[in-house]
């Protein structure tokens, strides 16, 4: 149980700051029904557990031994946020259309992915959050490590949507212009940081 809640600690430091996957997340609830936003939280769920998966089981171990891969994951991963921080800040939308027609279950799962596993600010601190940990766990106690950090992704995404669906008649535009804002500026600085330190 000590390893479980060491996880679950873990697990909602590394997913609970200001990130790509929680706008995404956020967005959904504010502008989709309910169950569509519980639906989002649960695909980018499935595609935060495999990251961590991945981080903890082994990724860093192959961008180690692999530089080129590294660096290319790095350029394109800090591309793409940058793109995705641009179009915050020139998102000019009005209103919030509540309950609108959803984008496809397809559009959402490419979405999903993209923001986890092209993100390479999440694929570097999970590589050396979990990472790190796993090397200094017992081995014994690694399932129920990674268990806690699963269980922390499924309360915190799932726990996001349902409040932010719950108070979403108090925001307005200005609201959600102001998260966009603020969240593309965050997202931007960071695809920058990785550009420049690739550089």
């Amino acid at each position: 149980m000590e390893y479980f809640l060491q996880g679950l600690t873990m697990g909602l430091a590394y997913v609970a700051p200001i990130g790509v996957q929680n706008l995404f997340v956020i967005n959904s609830a504010l502008t989709q029904n309910r169950l569509r936003a519980l639906l989002t939280a649960l695909i980018v769920i499935f595609f935060d557990i495999t990251l961590a998966l991945a981080c903890f089981f082994g990724i860093g171990v192959i961008m180690e031994h692999y530089q080129w891969l590294q660096m290319l994951i790095i350029l394109v991963g800090s591309l793409i946020i940058i793109y995705i921080g641009i179009g915050l800040l020139r998102d000019k939308s009005s209103e919030i259309v509540r309950n609108a027609p959803p984008p496809s279950i397809t559009s959402t799962i490419y979405t999903a992915c993209v923001v986890t596993w092209f993100n390479p600010h999440a694929i570097i601190d999970g590589t050396m959050m979990l990472g790190a940990f796993n090397a200094s766990l017992p081995p014994s106690q690694s399932t129920a490590f990674i268990l806690g950090v699963a269980t922390a992704s499924c309360i915190w995404f799932t726990g996001l949507a349902m409040t932010i669906s719950l108070l979403s008649d108090r925001f307005n535009a200005k609201v959600l212009r102001a998260i966009n804002i603020v969240c593309g500026i965050v997202i931007i600085f960071f695809g920058c940081k990785l550009l420049f330190n690739l550089i």
